[in-house]
């Protein structure tokens, strides 16, 4: 088995999700009002998420994942986080393990042929050593059971906080060894719920577990966004009476105001180089989009002028453009510019509505929010054929955010008059609930990769 070379301690990733309450006290942005699809009450008594999965891909990959050797001790099982991520994926089919003897956890051990007659493609089988310093030496192979060949082996070493961590880093490697594509389980989402009169700022695993408070305030918390090294997160808080941008560290948890000019600082959005903040300033009248430098150093400068309300800018992944939402056409439509200068190009034809731009990683389209027959629907479009696919059929969808491999579209929804986040395919085919006990949730952001 080759060595992973990553031995990393338990690393606390951030995902935020926003959830917006604006105080018919305070004065409205009229392009809040025009987004009126984009924010909602949140009130929440949170607990983890639950998934539920609805549907499934076109055609699914049996795989059994064998209790791994010696893991029936430890504080956090780890076959059963695998078995989990990749169910909840939508693409895999797990077979049952019980019932063979002896349990295999070395390749010698494995008889092909009984798990071929289970229909298992793929057996994960592996074993949990604790060594001398009190850390877990995990050994996991991932063998192919119609070669009869090992397609991978990997060792990571892990404390005993890290065993959920590790769990999901064990799926992750699984997805990308037999789908081609790169696994997200490891990574986090973040969002934003509401206590009584306090806001709350959440980060959580992917599959729902682990939920931390980043930050808590009695007035609204909106618009997370992750930093490209998934160490900090860029925000907007009315915790002073209107909104300013806040860029907070996840690891000390310091933070400072990077944008708190007259009016309205709104919508960041940051560069692939995590140097820069493409954020919605209302200092010049009007909401125009201006580039500032995410430590808060420096004057603002401005991308383009427009009499027109310009908002929720998303950087391309090579930085050399931004999409944007404006009126300037007479209703909301997504617009690219280059980071350079230049002039505006629409982008978005289908419709009369279409907002919240986000980039996939990949490059290769965008996701955003279009309004149909009244309902507010997540779609994506390729930038090379300009096609355009509906994904969704709720009534109130809203911020989407794409998963770190292009896959997955994470969103907030409404069902049964709950607000709860929802995921979906990027082909659409799989779905995805994930809800809490109580309360509701809003304004998903997904984590980036992050030491994978």
């Amino acid at each position: 088995m080759r060595p992973d070379t990553d031995e990393e301690p338990g690393r606390r990733l951030v995902v935020t999700q926003v959830s917006i309450d604006i105080d018919k006290k305070m004065k409205i942005p009229k392009i809040l009002i025009f987004f009126c699809g984009l924010f909602f009450l949140v009130e929440a008594s949170w607990a983890q998420l639950r998934i539920e999965v609805i549907g499934g891909g076109a055609t699914q990959i049996p795989v059994a994942i064998v209790p791994f050797r010696a893991e029936e001790g430890l504080a956090q099982r780890l076959t059963p986080v695998v078995a989990a991520d990749l169910a909840r994926s939508g693409l895999f089919k797990i077979v049952d393990p019980g019932g063979m003897n002896p349990v295999p956890h070395e390749p010698e051990q494995l008889n092909y042929p009984q798990w071929r007659a289970r229909g298992a493609d793929a057996v994960v089988i592996g074993a949990v050593t604790k060594t001398r310093d009190g850390r877990y030496d995990i050994r996991f192979r991932v063998m192919d059971a119609v070669k009869q060949t090992q397609i991978a082996g990997f060792v990571y070493f892990a404390t005993e906080s890290q065993l959920r961590l590790t769990a999901h880093k064990i799926a992750d490697v699984i997805y990308e060894k037999l789908t081609g594509d790169t696994g997200v389980f490891a990574t986090r989402i973040t969002y934003v719920v509401k206590r009584g009169p306090r806001y709350e700022l959440h980060v959580a695993d992917a599959d729902g577990f682990g939920a931390q408070t980043v930050l808590s305030s009695n007035e609204p918390i909106i618009s997370p966004a992750w930093s490209p090294d998934g160490a900090r997160l860029a925000y907007v808080s009315f915790e002073q009476k209107k909104p300013i941008v806040y860029v907070q560290s996840l690891t000390t948890g310091s933070r400072r105001a990077v944008a708190a000019f007259r009016g309205s600082n709104s919508a960041p959005a940051w560069s692939p180089d995590g140097r820069r903040l493409a954020v919605t300033l209302t200092r010049d009248g009007g909401s125009q989009l201006f580039l500032i430098n995410a430590d808060g150093s420096g004057a603002p400068v401005r991308l383009m002028q427009s009499t027109a309300i310009d908002t929720e800018a998303n950087f391309s992944p090579d930085g050399q453009s931004i999409l944007f939402t404006s009126d300037r056409g007479g209703g909301p439509q997504i617009y690219r510019i280059p980071v350079s200068g230049g002039a505006a190009q629409r982008v978005t034809f289908e419709g009369s509505y279409n907002v919240s731009p986000r980039h996939s990683p990949d490059g290769k389209g965008f996701t955003f929010i279009q309004r149909n027959n009244g309902r507010f629907n997540v779609a994506v479009q390729d930038f090379a054929s300009r096609q355009v696919q509906v994904l969704t059929d709720g009534g109130v969808d809203e911020s989407p955010s794409f998963a770190p491999n292009s896959k997955i579209i994470l969103y907030a929804t409404e069902v049964g008059g709950r607000g709860i986040l929802s995921a979906v395919s990027s082909d659409g085919r799989i779905k995805q609930r994930l809800t809490a006990d109580v309360g509701d949730a809003r304004e998903p952001a997904w984590s980036p990769v992050v030491n994978k």
